[in-house]
């Protein structure tokens, strides 16, 4: 069984892990804001089409992954690990699984 302290600890890594998640966000959205702001100012002064859809629409799709992994995606739990474990077990596609004490259900994999 796994103590308190241990808990508690683990608890505030992945908090940690989350704000920093978090934090990297925030400066990718304001350094895409920032960007497209200029190229859009430059687009304004040279003319021509509107070519910084382009740069906008592409870093987008990547500024939407980003907010996905901070914001969407769940953790990996231990019961994750077994489901899966036992779906490639009955697939023959692993020779054995082991489980080093069941402690843990529940709570996301490191």
């Amino acid at each position: 069984m796994e103590s308190g302290q241990g808990h508690a600890t683990d608890l505030r890594e992945q908090a940690l892990e989350s704000l920093k998640k978090k934090q990297g966000f925030k400066a990718h959205v304001a350094t895409y804001l920032a960007v497209n702001v200029l190229l859009v100012v430059i687009w304004i002064v040279t003319g021509g089409p509107f070519w910084p859809a382009f740069v906008i629409g592409g870093w987008g799709i990547g500024v939407a992954a980003n907010a996905w992994d901070v914001y969407g995606r769940k953790p990996i739990t231990e019961d994750d690990l077994d489901r899966e474990a036992e779906w490639l077990q009955a697939r023959g596609r692993t020779q054995s699984v082991t489980d080093p004490g069941q402690t843990g259900r529940g709570k996301p994999v490191p």
